[in-house]
């Protein structure tokens, strides 16, 4: 009897583990494949093409002419005077929304902490513009908003007496700044309302009972807090303000000349204005190695932070 009882509580033998390892290693490839092969070809074969068209010499208008270029693109591209402005546009914009949002969202996620009469309905309304499609938010702000005859703001200017502005023409890229913070403002309060409603009440208590006022209060216990929040509203904002295209297309075009081009629109300028489809492409590149050199650098910012 002692030794069935020890047969039947002897492990399994040795070879059959890595049996069932292979096993499970080949079912696991074979559920991850799907998403492979989806992902290869949704981001690695266009940036293959994308690759291979910026050492092309390509235009649409002649469809049936192509050759090999070199890095003659990359010349043109480098050469261009407009490449600097449509960066520098780029820059400014990312660097303005960003202050923007970042700063105005802190004081209205403050704000919405606090406890008053219709905070509910005042949430919903601050989330809004998030919900509106760029080309919607750029539409409204040129005709109904920014329009220098028939637009709320000037219609307010000239109620206390002042002479219109055509934001457009006048001040273009500050215009476009205007409306893209406008629909990333609420993203941002959003993020940083919830980490500040994450805050221990206890800390918030023990500094009230310390002595500390509002203003002490914001500066060493809720800004100290929402560093981590930060770091990811500029991480997740600079990715995708790097690509705004929309609300210039609809409101400026781009101009007058190239105020208002960024980076995107300058491609853009060069694949469907100009046909030059291996300039287009070498601005592509351009395009996706300043976005992953930015990524890398919030990254490390991000991670550094959370490590303190």
């Amino acid at each position: 009897m002692e030794l069935a009882r020890q047969q039947v509580v002897l492990p399994p033998s040795a070879p059959a583990r890595p049996a069932r390892r292979a096993r499970r290693a080949v079912s696991a490839a074979t559920l991850q494949a799907p998403s492979v092969v989806v992902l290869l070809l949704w981001s690695v074969v266009p940036l293959l093409m994308t690759l291979w068209f910026s050492f092309q010499r390509y235009n649409l208008l002649s469809p049936g002419e192509r050759e090999a270029a070199g890095i003659e693109n990359y010349r043109f591209l480098l050469t261009d005077p407009g490449l600097g402005i449509a960066i520098g546009n780029t820059l400014l914009l990312v660097g303005s929304v960003l202050v923007v949002t970042v700063g105005l969202g802190t004081l209205l996620a403050v704000l919405f902490d606090q406890d008053f009469f219709g905070r509910g309905v005042a949430r919903v309304l601050l989330i809004a513009p998030f919900f509106v499609m760029p080309t919607v938010s750029a539409l409204i702000w040129k005709n109904m908003m920014m329009h220098p005859a028939n637009g709320v703001i000037s219609w307010l200017l000239r109620s206390v007496g002042l002479q219109p502005i055509d934001w457009f023409s006048a001040a273009p890229l500050t215009s476009v700044i205007i409306i893209v913070a406008w629909q990333w403002l609420p993203f941002a309060t959003l993020i940083l309302l919830t980490a500040i409603q994450a805050l221990d009440p206890e800390r918030k208590e023990a500094a009230r009972m310390d002595g500390a006022g509002p203003v002490s209060m914001f500066f060493f216990i809720i800004l100290p807090h929402l560093s981590r929040a930060i770091s990811v509203v500029v991480m997740i904002e600079t990715l995708f303000l790097l690509g705004v295209f929309a609300e210039i297309f609809v409101t400026t075009s781009g101009g007058p000349g190239y105020a208002s081009t960024n980076l995107a629109f300058l491609i853009y300028r060069y694949a469907l204005l100009e046909y030059d489809v291996g300039a287009a492409s070498a601005g592509g590149v351009l395009a996706i190695v300043l976005a992953n050199v930015v990524a890398v650098f919030l990254v490390r910012s991000i991670a550094r932070n959370i490590e303190a």
